[in-house]
């Protein structure tokens, strides 16, 4: 039976209001991260500005998780990204694109009625050790 180890790092926002959930778990040598959305860990507070800041808030919070659990965004396999709206697609992309190389996980998009914190994007991440 394989184990769990549970991340946590002060560099990513930590659960709401004390939600049970964990930023991150490692096992079988990969890392499932908790959906982050543009929430600034030294605030508390959601980020100014539109889609491409909030995208990069994300990826933010997306590395420092990702570093805590032993890897990196160049590590990553699959993510799914939730956006409030798709009109919001091409600016999330251009982000998202800066971030993941040339050699970009496996991806889903969808369109979600609400998200939390009133955020326009939400991104989980799968990524390997």
């Amino acid at each position: 039976m394989l184990g769990k180890s549970v991340v946590r790092t002060e560099d990513a926002p930590a659960p709401f209001a004390g939600a049970p959930y964990s930023q991150a778990v490692v096992t079988g040598g990969l890392v499932y991260t908790a959906g982050q959305v543009p929430i600034d860990p030294a605030t508390g507070a959601l980020v100014d500005g539109g889609i491409a800041e909030q995208t990069e808030q994300v990826f933010r919070n997306l590395a420092a998780i990702l570093e805590a659990a032993g890897s990196g965004l160049e590590h990553l396999v699959k993510t799914t990204v939730f956006l409030l709206s798709l009109e919001d697609f091409t600016g999330m992309n251009e982000v998202y694109a800066s971030h993941v190389g040339d050699r970009p996980p496996a991806r889903s998009t969808v369109e979600v009625s609400r998200l939390p914190a009133g955020a326009l994007v939400e991104i989980d991440a799968v990524a390997h050790l």
